[in-house]
């Protein structure tokens, strides 16, 4: 499971040009499911993000998270973090999950975001083009990767 987490002063996504989904303070997360994604790797991302600590403190200090700071979340399904670009100039997609089993997985994970906290909890349209609007804070911009946890 891949996550391109973004702080955010707000975000929202569109489709076919109607709003779909807007947050204030938060994160906005683009989410790629890889075909050995499990749900328990998923409940593990969403624990991992609630605790992260990614908003300042009184000092400017990372040492508050999602939760702390009652900030929302937008959750964008986007296969696209699996690209291989190894070869040749057009992205191989073959390493993301068949999309019915990355829609149920992806939906977990919006789900346990919510469970431990996270309100609201807001969504694309999975498998739709979205037009995605991030005010990216700081900017900070973090990449996790479930791939990396067994490498320590």
């Amino acid at each position: 499971m891949r996550v391109l987490l973004q702080r955010v002063t707000h975000g929202s996504v569109q489709v076919h040009k109607k709003p779909i989904a807007r947050i204030g303070l938060g994160v906005v997360l683009l989410v790629g499911i890889g075909q050995s994604d499990t749900q328990t790797i998923v409940d593990q991302m969403a624990q991992k993000i609630v605790g992260l600590r990614v908003f300042k403190d009184q000092s400017e200090r990372l040492n508050h998270s999602l939760i702390d700071v009652g900030g929302a979340a937008l959750v964008i399904s986007q296969f696209t973090l699996y690209a291989n670009t190894r070869h040749g100039r057009r992205p191989s997609f073959t390493e993301a999950a068949r999309p019915e089993e990355a829609r149920t997985l992806m939906d977990r994970f919006a789900s346990r975001l919510g469970q431990l906290g996270v309100t609201p909890v807001a969504t694309g349209v999975f498998g739709a083009s979205m037009a995605v609007e991030i005010h990216n804070d700081g900017p900070v911009t973090i990449w996790i990767d479930s791939d990396d946890w067994a490498n320590g």
